[in-house]
């Protein structure tokens, strides 16, 4: 047991950040013998919190949701932070890394629509809300004739939109409603990965602690699952090469199977109307170099100018 008190876990303050600091909590106490009154999680509001008004890529992009927490964790404020993967940036600050990852949950969106409605069986026109430039592109290739509008906010405040009649239908990530044991009580349509990919990152939980902090290190290092280490890896690099931002919609599928490793990559312009996919395999071991390859040959088919205009760094914002 540490000398120095509970163990602080950073996190934000939704109900998803929450189960998700919960379920690390569990984890490292099943690894190590210890009871809740060994942790203390703080709740800690980010900038993409507090902005609900506009959509992220007006206002700095995903790391919003963590430069905050990070901040507290260099401080030494708190002893790990915990992450939706999909929301790290690919350059950390300074003195910091991801020291493990938590079993993955399920990559696939969900499409929940009023009344059970499906996406082939919404009207002409109809008025959908996402935040996400990826599915918002992704929906557009699907259905041109379909109205998108930015929609934020957390897993139950946009359910609570949808049912109050302010779009017809909306995306969310199933690995939420899991966490959230909401996946029995909606109505959704799961979309297929293969022709509906997830973030990169979608569904894992992403543990960032200080460089050199040994001590924390070593609790964590039993709860890591490698596989996902080995899939966020070459998701990572795959976005790292392509410095994609929250401006651009970007896809990235990865499978295990036995000792191959899939990695499907995509990225479209935001209205959908152009997409490139990149397919590779190869063996796990290669798995990040696979991921660079991927972005390197869409790069290459996609042209120079393929990001000009709309872009942005998504390495910090």
């Amino acid at each position: 047991m540490r000398k120095r008190g509970p163990i602080r876990i950073g996190t934000r303050g939704s109900q998803l950040a929450l189960a998700q600091a919960s379920e690390l909590r569990a984890r490292l106490m099943a690894a190590h013998g210890l009871s809740e009154a060994d942790f203390e999680i703080q709740v800690i509001t980010t900038a993409g919190d507090r902005i609900q008004d506009r959509p992220l890529s007006e206002v700095g992009g995903k790391g919003l949701f963590t430069l905050e927490i990070e901040g507290a964790l260099i401080d030494g404020r708190i002893d790990l932070a915990v992450h939706s993967a999909k929301d790290v940036a690919t350059v950390l600050p300074q003195g910091l890394h991801l020291s493990a990852f938590l079993p993955r949950e399920d990559v696939r969106d969900v499409f929940i629509g009023r009344g059970g409605r499906r996406i082939a069986d919404l009207a002409q026109g109809a008025l959908i809300g996402s935040a996400s430039l990826r599915r918002q592109a992704l929906l557009k290739r699907l259905r041109p004739d379909l109205e998108v509008v930015n929609f934020r906010g957390n897993v139950p405040t946009r359910l609570s939109k949808l049912q109050d009649g302010q779009v017809e239908g909306t995306l969310l990530a199933l690995a939420g409603l899991k966490r959230l044991v909401l996946d029995g009580t909606v109505d959704g349509e799961i979309l297929d990965p293969d022709s509906f990919p997830p973030a990169p990152g979608q569904g894992a939980i992403a543990l960032e602690t200080r460089i050199g902090d040994r001590e924390t290190e070593a609790l964590v290092a039993p709860i890591h699952h490698a596989p996902t280490g080995v899939m966020l890896g070459a998701e990572r690099a795959y976005l790292a090469t392509l410095d994609g931002s929250c401006r651009t919609p970007i896809a990235a599928w990865s499978r295990l199977q036995g000792e191959r490793f899939l990695f499907s990559g995509t990225i479209l312009t935001p209205n959908g109307e152009e997409a490139h996919r990149e397919d590779v395999e190869g063996p796990v071991s290669q798995a990040e170099a696979l991921g660079v390859q991927a972005a390197q040959a869409l790069l290459a088919r996609a042209g120079p100018d393929f990001f000009s205009g709309w872009a942005q760094d998504h390495r910090r914002p």
